[in-house]
Formats: structure tokens, sequence, C-alpha cells
């Protein structure tokens, strides 16, 4: 059985955490009559995480804590109109044509004939598979896993259900939380590639030495992967 290489999607693959940002910033300019942005983004965050195990991660959850944040912001006295402009911003991300980023897929192109290629991503099933259509990089993968969260305990089953081991397992992704530590810890190797936007719930604190490779650029996979 030949190894397998997984790679996460979002800001992965594809730009993603950008258009969460944009969408802040007209979510900001719709509330700024009521507050400052520092404490927009703060409940906005709170509202998020306190959401999380009600709506899960994806543009939906994102939309419905947005508008529950404005209520709560206005106490209640933002109109219809203010209301509808909220959700046509969610509606507008999940309209956002997907961009991959450069070099992915000529990588997964050159990698396949190595590796038994995996996509691994958290987030809404139906959102998730949309952009994965709309990427057009499907085809790459030979097993494709859509979960609600990526920690040891799910990685640990991925990999139980599939029937590979954790020494010939390496995961890419953007996210130290959610694709590198769960995946050391269960004694699989993976690689970060830094996007050049986090999402505050992502954040974790690097260690001086990085345990595991970092990368500029997606492109830098082939010869890392080369050399071990």
């Amino acid at each position: 059985m030949r190894p397998t290489l997984a790679f996460d999607a979002d800001d992965t693959l594809w730009h993603n955490e950008n258009h969460y940002a944009e969408t802040q910033e007209a979510f900001r300019a719709l509330l700024r009559p009521f507050h400052d942005d520092a404490w927009i983004d703060a409940r906005l965050h709170e509202t998020e995480m306190r959401n999380l195990s009600r709506y899960g991660y994806g543009i939906k959850g994102f939309t419905l804590s947005m508008i529950e944040t404005a209520l709560e912001l206005t106490e209640d006295r933002l109109d219809g109109s203010g209301l509808r402009k909220v959700l046509e911003l969610g509606q507008a991300m999940l309209d956002k044509p997907v961009e991959p980023l450069p070099g992915v897929a000529e990588v997964l192109a050159g990698v396949a004939g190595t590796y038994d290629l995996m996509l691994i991503t958290k987030g809404d099933l139906f959102d998730q598979e949309a952009k994965l259509a709309k990427s057009g990089l499907g085809g790459h993968f030979s097993k494709i896993e859509i979960v609600s969260e990526k920690d040891e305990a799910t990685y640990a089953a991925l990999l139980q259900r599939h029937g590979i081991q954790p020494g010939a397992f390496t995961m890419v992704g953007n996210s130290v939380k959610s694709d590198i530590l769960p995946v050391l810890a269960l004694g699989g190797r993976a690689v970060h590639i830094p996007y050049h936007l986090t999402w505050a719930h992502e954040v974790v604190a690097s260690p001086l030495e990085s345990p595991f490779p970092v990368l500029g650029s997606i492109r830098d996979l082939p010869a890392l992967l080369a050399g071990w």
C-alpha cells in the first residue's frame, strides 16, 4: 500500500479566510454607528465560539452569528433592512468562486504518482462539497473526508476506517491546531504551509524551534517529500 498524503482544503488548496475578512469589514461598517471596530470584532468572535456547538464551522454558522451579534449590539434596533444586509453578506460568501492557490493543481498531479492522495476538511457538508466541485481539484483525491472537527480523535477514526498506519500518513495544512498537532500526536507526519490570514480560533502559540516542517508555498512540498 502506498503512503497517504492528506491535504486540508480551505487556505491550503484554495483561498478562504480572505472572504471572511472582507465580509467582517462590511459587517463592521454596518454596525459602526453603534460601536467601534474592536468591540464589534470581539463580540462577533464570542458569538461564533458560543455557537460552534450549535452550527459547527462554515459560512452558514458565521452568518447566523453575524445576525445574532447585530441584534445584540444594536439592542434589537437593527431593522429588517439591516438584517437583510447581513444575510446578503453571508449569501455573497456562499456564491463566491473558488480560487485555488498558486501551484496547487501542479503539485497534486506531481505527487499523485507516489502517494495516495486524501482530502480532509472540516465544515458544512454542502458548502465544502460545493467548494470542492468549484475548485476542479476533486479528481486528484482517492479519498475525501468532510468532518465536523479536526482533532486527535477524528484523525484516529479516519486512519482506522481507511486502514492507514500513522507512520504511513502525512498531513499538509495551514492550521497548526487542526492540521499539525493532532497528527503528530498520533505518530504521523505533518507539514505546515501558513496562509497570510489565520482565524483567531485556529491560532496557537508556536514553539521557538518548530518540530515540523514549515513551507512558504505548496510548490516547495515535492522537494521536501523527496528528501524524506
